[in-house]
C-alpha cells in the first residue's frame, strides 16, 4: 500500500504541475482527494490492514494528503499570476480604493432591551442586574411559589445540581434589590432566562425584563398609570390596552395585560387567533410574602411589579414572526435593523 501510495501521489504531483487551466486543476482535486478520489479509495482500505500498519500508513497518507493540497495551492496562485501578465484587464490595480469594511449594527434585541431601559429610565426607575445561575430560594421560594408548584418540575427548570439552577425569570432580582436598598425604590431588571421549551414562539433561552416600585400607598392605579404609558410609549399613542384578572403567586391581584392586535387591529387574524388581542406582559402588586423576603414591612409598603418578553415585544413591534431569526445571525435579517 506505501508503493501505491506513493505512485498515486507522483502521478497527481506531475498532473498538477503540468495544468495550464483553473479548472483543470479543480478536476484534479477532486479526482485525487475527493469522495471517490484514488487518494481517498487508498485511505478507506486501512480498516483491513493490521493495526500497527495501519497507524504507519495512515500517517504516511496523511503528509502525502496535506503536500498535495499545498501543491494545488501554489499551482492556483501561479495560474492566477500568469492570467494576470496574459491579460492586463485581469491584472489587480493597487491605485482603487480598498472595499470599506463593513459596519456592525446592533442586534435587535439589545436594540429592543435598550429602548425598555431608556423609557423606564425616563420614569425615575434604576436598572438591576442579577446572576442567571440562582438558588431554589430567590428563583421560587422568596417569590411566593409552593413547594409543589410545576414549575419547579425537570421538566420545566434547567437544574444544574441540588437547589442551584439556570433561573427561569428575571424576578429574583427583584428581591435581590429590595435587600439590598430601602424604599422607596423603582428599578426594572433584564436580562436572560432559561426553560425547557423551544418552538416557534418559545427559546431554551430568552430575555425578560421585570419592573418593581415599592413606596407608602402605591396603587394598581399606579401601575396602569405606568404600564399603559410605557406600552404607547414602545408602540404608539394609540395602542389600546385591556387588564384582565389573573394569577402569579408573587402578586395578588395580578392581570395580565392585553393590547389591541398589531397586525389586523383588532378586527381577528391569525397572530391574535381572532381574538382582536395579543396578550404582551403580566403584572400585579407585590405579594406581602415576597415584600417579607426583601426586608420589607407590608404593613407599611405596598408595590407593584410587571414582567415581559423582551422576544416577544421586538417581535410584534417589528412584524417579526419567528424566534428562530434573532437567533441564526442572518446577515439578511441584521440589516434590516
Amino acid at each position: 500500500m506505501k508503493n501505491q501510495l506513493e505512485t498515486i501521489f507522483k502521478k497527481i504531483s506531475e498532473a498538477v504541475r503540468q495544468v495550464s487551466e483553473l479548472k483543470q486543476l479543480e478536476d484534479i482535486r477532486v479526482k485525487a482527494l475527493g469522495r471517490k478520489g484514488e487518494l481517498t479509495r487508498v485511505l478507506q482500505g486501512l480498516k483491513d490492514l493490521p493495526p500497527a500498519v495501519r497507524r504507519e500508513v495512515g500517517q504516511i497518507a496523511n503528509v502525502m494528503k496535506g503536500q498535495l493540497l499545498r501543491h494545488i495551492e501554489t499551482r492556483v496562485e501561479e495560474l492566477k499570476r500568469a492570467s494576470w501578465t496574459a491579460d492586463p484587464k485581469l491584472r489587480p490595480d493597487p491605485t482603487l480604493p480598498g472595499r470599506p469594511p463593513e459596519l456592525g449594527r446592533e442586534h435587535i434585541l439589545n436594540r429592543t432591551i435598550r429602548d425598555i431601559e431608556d423609557i423606564f429610565r425616563s420614569l425615575g426607575f434604576a436598572v438591576a442586574e442579577g446572576p442567571e445561575v440562582e438558588t431554589d430560594y430567590y428563583n421560587f421560594g422568596a417569590m411566593n411559589f409552593p413547594v409543589d408548584h410545576p414549575s419547579r418540575d425537570m421538566h420545566d427548570t434547567l437544574f444544574i445540581s441540588g437547589d442551584v439552577l439556570l433561573r427561569t425569570h428575571t424576578s429574583p432580582v427583584q428581591v435581590r434589590y429590595m435587600e439590598q436598598q430601602s424604599p422607596p425604590l423603582r428599578a426594572i431588571m433584564p436580562g436572560k432566562t432559561y426553560r425547557c421549551d423551544d418552538d416557534a414562539t418559545h427559546s431554551p433561552m430568552f430575555h425578560q425584563v421585570e419592573g418593581l416600585m415599592v413606596d407608602r400607598d402605591v396603587s394598581f392605579a399606579d401601575l396602569k398609570a405606568v404600564l399603559t404609558l410605557f406600552i404607547r410609549r414602545v408602540f404608539g399613542t394609540g395602542a389600546q390596552l385591556r387588564f384582565r384578572p389573573s394569577f402569579f403567586p408573587f402578586t395578588e391581584p395580578s392581570a395580565e395585560i392585553d393590547m389591541a392586535c398589531v397586525k389586523c387591529r383588532g378586527k381577528g387574524c391569525n397572530l391574535c387567533k381572532g381574538t382582536g388581542w395579543v396578550e404582551i406582559l403580566g403584572a400585579g402588586m407585590v405579594h406581602p410574602q415576597v415584600l417579607r423576603a426583601g426586608r420589607i414591612d407590608p404593613e407599611t409598603y405596598t408595590g407593584f411589579a410587571f414582567g415581559m418578553g423582551v422576544e416577544r415585544m421586538a417581535m410584534l413591534k417589528y412584524g417579526i414572526d419567528h424566534l428562530r431569526y434573532f437567533f441564526e445571525n442572518d446577515l439578511r435579517f441584521l440589516r434590516q435593523f
